[in-house]
């Protein structure tokens, strides 16, 4: 990482929420702005999406908290977050949904000719994640699904792709632990772990409306979707009571 990267870096205020450190990037144009420079230099680093099943997470479990605090850049991905962010910068600080972040970069990275390499998901989805991305102009130069067998393998894909932003779609922290054994032997790209974002980009999995994410109901909405979620909801209450208590 050169100096004018790292300088940045230490220029984006960060808040802590529990004991992760969050990057508080005024929107997601600034964010994108970041990863890709006008001047088509990408930043050699990793991102993490963070939200308040995550700060829970990372308090319950120093393993995971290792993880998150491996990540380059952790941004907000949850309005209890960005709430927690906004009250103590007194200042706009805007949700960056990972799904519309890894959306809107390769539609970047295909402005730039940055070329990409896509790791995860079922064979069949990422298939029409690649077939989709080319047709939008994204100088896709490999994609690999989330069964391989030898991983050895895949970082070597990776390197001799010359790729310089990698997406992987495997769940965390699972997606996370891969990404820092890669970034380990092949530090000069963007990594970000993107989860179902896949099956959402190419409509096998349904978000939330429009309107319900403008207001951030989107975790309403997976609710209603998806009763078995509840268990994972309740745990809002628990995030929302230990910042009253300041424990975060």
């Amino acid at each position: 990482m050169d100096n004018s990267a790292v300088n940045s870096i230490e220029a984006i205020s960060t808040v802590k929420i529990g004991p992760v450190a969050v990057s508080a990037f005024d929107d997601m144009t600034q964010l994108l702005n970041f990863i890709v420079q006008d001047s088509g230099e990408v930043f050699g680093g990793s991102a993490i999406a963070i939200n308040p099943e995550k700060i829970l997470t990372a308090i319950e479990n120093p393993a995971i908290l290792a993880v998150i605090m491996q990540a380059d850049i952790r941004y907000a991905d949850g309005i209890g977050v960005v709430k927690v962010m906004r009250k103590r910068l007194n200042r706009r600080v805007q949700r960056i949904p990972g799904c519309e972040l890894w959306q809107a970069l390769m539609q970047r990275a295909a402005l730039f000719n940055v070329p990409v390499y896509l790791v995860g998901a079922k064979p069949e989805i990422l298939a029409q994640t690649q077939a989709k991305l080319v047709a939008q102009g994204v100088n896709l130069v490999g994609a690999t699904d989330g069964y391989f067998q030898d991983e050895a393998e895949l970082i070597n894909l990776i390197k001799q792709s010359d790729a310089r932003i990698v997406s992987v779609a495997m769940g965390s922290p699972k997606q996370e632990l891969l990404i820092q054994r890669i970034q380990a032997q092949h530090p000069a790209c963007f990594y970000m772990g993107v989860g179902g974002t896949y099956d959402v980009f190419t409509g096998n999995v349904k978000r939330a409306p429009a309107l319900w994410c403008k207001l951030n109901l989107e975790w309403a909405y997976r609710l209603l979707s998806q009763p078995s979620r509840i268990g994972r909801q309740l745990r809002l209450i628990k995030y929302l009571w230990w910042y009253w208590l300041g424990k975060i």
